[in-house]
């Protein structure tokens, strides 16, 4: 038995799924809140309890969440019964270890890519993944493992992949990382831990610096790029655009995603299927049909408005996001509904959101702490509010603010499940 320590975790429920369709008996325990990365959990009947220091029994083997110190009351049950616990890392370690996998890390973009080459991989020969917004999925047929890989305090230097990718190199975490050349070393580490290949973008400014003996590949939209898309088209309907590979036509693709950052994605994906021999004419038809990650651009219509669900925190990810809203409702307003994650990364990058947010209305919500502690720091939303023309502070249950735009892009952004006041909107906005 599996016993899970804060099974509702975004990677921690995607590693018991996978635990259970290898065919292992999994459950755990978490707060009594519904989370979106429950849905997995729900559908294979895994049994979810409260914390309690009298659900750890002796047969158990404990899977601890990376958030979950000794005091604990259940890793602190495990300890004094001297049961056997694995970190996050170390089971997927673990797991692992018996596929050929594919590692896809960066600052932006990880999740998305790897729900991409999850999909089609899983579609043209079958694949297992474990993805961080809660999805994975097993089967001991399978040959090819994806894996989103964090660089958070180094976890990605854990795994051994055949494939490591890299969709960017930015600062943050700045908790952890000292500075952008700490995280471009970390990168570098990473880099090397490749048995096969690593594919990394080259559009970006930093992929240049990582000094590796074996071999990289780089694609993006710049002519030294190895893998190349060209004759790009953004429409309302997506993205259009040929990719050539070692300066030799590929393949024509129809992507039904939004922004520069999506098509360098795909490219990630594409570039893998390439030197492992796919069709280009079948990849192209897998990737028509990929909607998006969960909480990655997620959109519901209301009315005259469309309200969209996105995980984005970090400065970049945000711009991201806006431009490609942008690109699919051009003639609509947008608003901004968003809550900073950790007061770290609000302190690091307090200007950076603030130029981005004064372009926009912006409602913002209180700083949500993670493994922070308010104390610690001297930074709050309040401080981003005063500096951002027609910015306001917003709570959870604050939905009748917003209900007085039509024609708007409505986006809720934040890592943190903010849905409460996502649905409050929705179904006030639907009565009116």
């Amino acid at each position: 038995m599996f016993y899970f320590i804060g099974i509702k975790g975004s990677g921690m429920s995607a590693l018991a799924c996978v635990l259970h369709d290898l065919g292992y008996e999994v459950m755990g325990s978490d707060i009594e809140e519904e989370c979106f990365t429950e849905e997995g959990l729900k559908q294979r009947n895994i049994k979810i309890l409260p914390f309690n220091k009298n659900n750890i029994k002796k047969d158990m083997y404990i899977v601890r969440g990376g958030s979950f110190e000794d005091d604990h009351e259940e890793v602190a049950e495990a300890l004094k019964q001297e049961l056997t616990i694995y970190t996050y890392q170390e089971m997927v370690k673990k797991i692992t270890k018996m596929f050929q996998l594919i590692t896809i890390a960066g600052c932006h973009g990880k999740t998305t890519t790897s729900s991409m080459m999850a999909h089609v991989l899983n579609n043209l020969v079958g694949a297992n993944y474990l993805i961080g917004d809660g999805t994975g999925f097993a089967s001991k047929e399978n040959k090819w493992f994806v894996l989103e890989a964090c660089e958070y305090k180094r976890h990605f230097l854990e795994y051994k992949p055949d494939y490591a990718i890299i969709t960017n190199i930015d600062y943050d975490h700045s908790d952890y990382f000292e500075d952008i050349n700490d995280v471009i070393n970390a990168y570098e580490e990473y880099a090397k831990s490749a048995d096969k290949m690593v594919i990394a973008c080259g559009d970006d400014p930093y992929t240049h610096s990582l000094e590796i003996e074996g071999s990289i590949f780089y694609y993006g939209m710049d002519e030294d790029n190895d893998i190349i898309a060209k004759n790009v088209i953004y429409t309302k309907n997506g993205i259009v655009f040929d990719v050539f590979i070692e300066d030799n036509y590929y393949g024509h693709f129809d992507l039904p995603l939004y922004g520069k950052h999506q098509l360098l994605n795909a490219l990630a994906v594409i570039g893998f299927c390439y030197y492992e021999r796919f069709e280009a004419k079948d990849v192209a038809r897998e990737l028509k049909t990929f909607n998006g990650a969960k909480r990655r651009f997620n959109e519901t219509e209301v009315g005259t408005n469309i309200v969209i669900n996105d995980y984005a925190h970090h400065p970049a990810e945000i711009k991201a996001t806006i431009k490609a809203a942008h690109q699919k409702y051009p003639d609509k307003d947008i608003v901004i509904v968003f809550q900073p994650h950790t007061y770290s990364r609000t302190q690091t990058f307090k200007d950076d959101y603030i130029q981005i947010l004064s372009n926009y209305k912006s409602y913002i919500i209180d700083i949500h702490p993670a493994r922070e502690k308010k104390e610690d720091y001297n930074i709050s939303s309040d401080d981003l509010i005063k500096e951002i023309p027609n910015a306001e502070k917003i709570n959870i249950n604050d939905a009748k603010k917003l209900l007085t735009y039509e024609n708007t892009v409505l986006i809720f952004m934040s890592p943190n499940d903010i849905s409460a006041l996502e649905k409050d909107y929705i179904k006030l906005k639907e009565a009116n």
